[in-house]
């Protein structure tokens, strides 16, 4: 019996140990945002986005001229070609405001992203 104990014990505490440890972090599903460019501006001109959350921005080009989705605040640059789409990966992002123009169309194609919550 003694032997019996000794090795059911020893996997009880494993299993016990086993079940103890937490399963890993699994990190947050981006948000899918998406904006449209027509006629040389953007579609919506203001994007929300929870802070602290990653994103993945959908831009379609309904022109029939490349564009450059660009932003300084989000350290992005983007040529997205004409009848096309791109796709552009956001970390977790600070609250905020983060303004993007389309380079080739700076004058109107004007867009900010707004972050908000948290502290």
């Amino acid at each position: 019996m003694r032997l019996l104990r000794s090795l059911l014990l020893p996997t009880g505490l494993v299993m016990t140990l086993g079940r103890a440890v937490p399963a890993p972090a699994q990190a947050a599903d981006p948000v899918q945002l998406s904006i449209t460019l027509r006629e040389h501006r953007f579609e919506p001109t203001e994007l929300r986005l929870p802070a602290r959350t990653p994103a993945m921005l959908t831009i379609h080009n309904e022109d029939a001229g490349a564009e450059e989705f660009e932003s300084k605040a989000l350290r992005v640059e983007k040529v997205i070609p004409g009848r096309g789409q791109g796709v552009v990966r956001l970390p977790p992002l600070a609250p905020g405001r983060y303004p993007f123009v389309g380079e080739y169309h700076e004058s109107t194609a004007k867009g900010v992203l707004i972050v908000e919550g948290g502290p």
